[in-house]
């Protein structure tokens, strides 16, 4: 392939261009400059990153077009509204401005959410590549499974994340998630279409009293999970400007102590659940007593506990809810 014009200069290569990349990146303080070149890099192609060890120089309107994404993600625009997409488990979500973006430590509360279940995931994954196959095969599963597996709840389901994992691994699950923004909507929307995977969109606003829809559960759920906003209001000056200046603000601030839709939440699930039936509400690596505390103090939650991400830190509460546990001392319904 030959390079660029006499006058654009000479030949570019993928492994010159990707070492100026990373130095710019790592000069703006991206925590991951390398990935996150090869990641641009790939994706400007039309390949995937593993095959970039085949390309060697690189056509002129690439380097254009890779230098403009560079200087996007050198200005600390998220990798993932750059590219379209975010991974998640086993698939891949379509993202951008007006959602929040699904991180890692979202999905160690997936996995031991599922864990948790009384009948665990039957859907073996480890073998599969692409997201696509991803979602055709765990679909041909959960189709041939019995219609009354278990149903499920991602409130505050933004993307999707939560909800569409639910139902691409979990048999027979009956899915629904729960969103309020219109924005946010919109993607969840997408994303649920795209992958033709059974969740019920839900639009609703979880601090305020449940719609219709969500009251024809009341007492049948089984699972509520939930990764709700949870940064407390004085952390505003302190997070990158990926997450400050690119996800929704509503999707991160959760009030003076970061807990006020927590709390909503926990009300909510105690609505929703069953008697047994399974809490699990990410927050922040802050609240790994305060959480807990929320629960134990509610009077309907048992087997309450905190539980670490993969890094250590505290990551997320669970419980179950108690049989009989009648209504609370502020007379809201149990």
């Amino acid at each position: 392939m030959t390079g660029l014009s006499v006058t654009r200069g000479p030949a570019v290569t993928l492994a010159a261009w990707l070492a100026r990349a990373t130095e710019r990146l790592r000069s703006a303080g991206v925590a991951s400059p390398r990935a996150d070149a090869e990641q641009l890099a790939a994706h400007a192609l039309g390949i995937s990153r593993a095959r970039l060890a085949l390309v060697d120089e690189l056509p002129p309107p690439a380097v254009e077009r890779l230098d403009e994404l560079v200087g996007r993600r050198a200005r600390r625009e998220p990798l993932q509204h750059l590219t379209g997409l975010a991974g998640f488990r086993y698939l891949d979500l379509a993202v951008g401005p007006g959602v929040f973006v699904p991180r890692p430590e979202t999905e160690s509360v997936v996995g031991w959410a599922l864990a948790a279940l009384p009948s665990a995931p039957a859907v073996t994954l480890a073998s599969v590549v692409t997201s696509a196959s991803v979602v055709t095969s765990v679909s041909a599963a959960s189709a041939s499974a019995a219609p009354d597996g278990p149903v499920c709840v991602d409130l505050c389901a933004g993307s999707g994340a939560i909800a569409l994992s639910l139902a691409a691994e979990v048999p027979g699950a009956r899915v629904h998630a729960v969103e309020v923004d219109p924005a946010a909507l919109g993607w969840l929307r997408r994303n649920v279409a795209a992958s033709g995977l059974p969740v019920t969109v839900h639009e609703a606003d979880i601090t305020a009293a449940p719609t219709a829809s969500l009251a024809r559960l009341a007492g049948s759920v089984d699972l509520v999970v939930s990764n709700p906003p949870y940064l407390p209001d004085a952390d505003r000056d302190e997070v990158e400007p990926e997450v400050g200046e690119h996800d929704p603000p509503r999707a991160l601030w959760g009030g003076a102590d970061g807990l006020d839709v927590v709390r909503a939440v926990v009300a909510l699930a105690a609505r929703l659940l069953r008697p047994g039936g399974l809490l699990v509400v990410e927050h922040a690596d802050g609240h790994g007593v305060a959480a807990p505390g929320l629960l134990r103090a509610d009077g309907r939650w048992a087997e309450v506990a905190d539980h670490p991400d993969l890094a250590g830190r505290d990551r997320f509460v669970s419980g179950r809810r108690r049989a009989g546990a009648g209504e609370r001392a502020t007379g809201e319904e149990g």
